[in-house]
């Protein structure tokens, strides 16, 4: 028998579907206090691989990544749309594809 190490946060119903596949897993819950911690590392994990593949997958990961985030938080789907629209008033989207490459300024 092969045992493959993770030590990562899956989603909830992966140790259900890896039963199912007839293996054995060994899963524990993460403490409270570390969860957030947990989720930020997922959240770079997933965002490496969607930076790597392009796969539009990976997009649903991280976005279900940020819902837990925004739930430990205390923060609710529209009070986040609420601050990524202002964020988008105030400073724009990204849709324009301008890269600043430099800023010259003035001297004292």
């Amino acid at each position: 028998m092969t045992t493959i190490t993770y030590n990562k946060l899956v989603r909830d119903r992966i140790p259900e579907i890896i039963r199912n596949q007839g293996k054995a897993c060994i899963v524990t819950t993460v403490a409270e206090h570390e969860h957030l911690a947990h989720l930020n590392a997922k959240l770079a994990e997933e965002l490496n691989e969607y930076s790597a593949s392009g796969d539009i997958a990976e997009l649903a990961d991280i976005a279900e990544i940020i819902r837990a985030i925004l739930k430990i938080e205390g923060v609710s789907i529209e009070q986040f749309e609420t601050i990524r629209e202002k964020k988008r008033q105030s400073n724009g989207g990204f849709e324009k594809g301008y890269f600043l490459v430099s800023v010259e300024e003035p001297e004292p």
